[in-house]
């Protein structure tokens, strides 16, 4: 796409809702964390714990099938309604984080997958019995630069012999089921650098001790997230997603996908922060009077709630045009983009009406202000987001 497809884009029949759409799902979720506190999600943090009756509630009110069809078990629904309720979780003070991922993991299996395979997980995963929430991408030494990945997948007869490590794979030590992503045929022998990778559904509750093991990663944030070690992992060959070599085109294609739902959740944080910040302001009183009488506090709350707005229209935005198979990656990438920094700036300025109570973890703000701060790195970082604008949407030269 460049510059004047994406002009054309905005011509396009596509209709974007405004309010408050989804409302019976909104109100659901609503119920649903008013049973899970602030206390619930310090407690968490103090053990480094995972939410598991945060999920469980959330799987047994079939939010987590929500985009799986019907016919293999799940709700069937638009992407925007999955966005509304991830939306939802946060701007209930709650995390959305520890369940996302297997809205948008699950779509490589649905767009990819054969029909055995759909038939055999999608619904376990529908009916709360399976989990997919890992994803092994990221490596320690290749980052962002996928087509460099080092995990290696060897075909021996019915089985893949799988060697390498991934890092920053969240939810792994809770997840039954792993997205894999591997270098089936060398860098070197390919005629593209993204050719030669595969995509593998691992089964977890096998593997590990059995060629995987699984560590934990202290981080600021209680993201439950790992690295994990694959010394001669096998994997059925009928565990393969789609094609051998093509991995890298289905991991892409659920990627528009990831960016929408993640803006979402931002613009849910950042209406949960912004709410407090506005609440503070009024209730707090120095030198006889409201602070959010003074333009000082005002104006940075002001400005958060429009760039909070803004970024949610490009999130519908993007919505409408991935659920009508129009071309949304420009468009998913800036929601991230703006939702990311959106958020941020709602974090940091209601931060900063508290004063020193912010740092207090009874108020929970502290709490949010760290976990916001990843969505400017992940799951990608603001820079990528340019890069990708600057040459697909500008027409300019690639830079990396």
């Amino acid at each position: 796409m460049n510059y004047h497809d994406a002009a054309q884009t905005a011509d396009m029949e596509v209709t974007v809702a405004l309010g408050e759409d989804f409302s019976d799902l909104r109100n659901t979720v609503r119920q649903i964390c008013k049973g899970f506190p602030g206390e619930y999600w310090r407690k968490l943090d103090d053990q480094s714990a995972y939410p598991t009756e945060f999920v469980a509630a959330l799987t047994e009110a079939g939010f987590l099938g929500a985009l799986i069809p019907e016919e293999y078990g799940g709700s069937g629904l638009p992407l925007r309604a999955a966005a509304v309720i991830l939306e939802e979780i946060n701007a209930n003070g709650c995390s959305a984080s520890p369940a996302h991922a297997q809205m948008y993991i699950m779509g490589t299996l649905l767009r990819h997958g054969n029909e055995t395979q759909k038939r055999t997980y999608l619904p376990e995963i529908a009916a709360g019995r399976l989990r997919l929430q890992a994803f092994g991408v990221t490596e320690p030494n290749t980052g962002s630069d996928t087509t460099q990945l080092k995990t290696r997948a060897e075909r021996q007869g019915d089985v893949y012999v799988v060697n390498g490590q991934k890092v920053w794979t969240s939810r792994a030590l809770h997840s039954d089921l792993m997205l894999l992503l591997a270098r089936t045929s060398p860098v070197d022998q390919v005629k593209r650098r993204t050719d030669g990778l595969s995509v593998f559904l691992v089964d977890l509750r096998e593997a590990k001790g059995n060629g995987v093991e699984i560590r934990p990663i202290k981080a600021m944030v209680n993201h439950n997230t790992t690295e994990v070690f694959i010394e001669n992992l096998k994997v059925p060959a009928a565990n393969l997603i789609g094609e051998e070599g093509k991995g890298f085109r289905y991991i892409l294609d659920g990627m528009n996908a990831e960016r929408i739902l993640v803006a979402s959740e931002c613009v849910g944080d950042g209406r949960w922060l912004l709410g407090k910040g506005v609440a503070y302001a009024n209730e707090r009183r120095v030198f006889g009077r409201s602070i959010g009488q003074n333009q000082g506090i005002q104006f940075p709350l002001a400005r958060a709630y429009a760039e909070l707005e803004a970024a949610d229209m490009m999130c519908r935005r993007a919505a409408a045009l991935f659920q009508a198979g129009q071309p949304c990656g420009a468009d998913a990438n800036i929601a991230k983009l703006l939702a990311s920094e959106a958020t941020w700036k709602a974090a940091d300025t209601t931060f900063q009406t508290h004063g020193g109570f912010a740092f207090a973890q009874e108020y929970d703000v502290e709490r949010k202000w760290r976990e916001v701060r990843l969505y400017q790195t992940a799951p990608i970082s603001t820079n990528m987001v340019l890069a990708f604008v600057a040459q697909h949407v500008l027409g300019l030269p690639r830079s990396y």
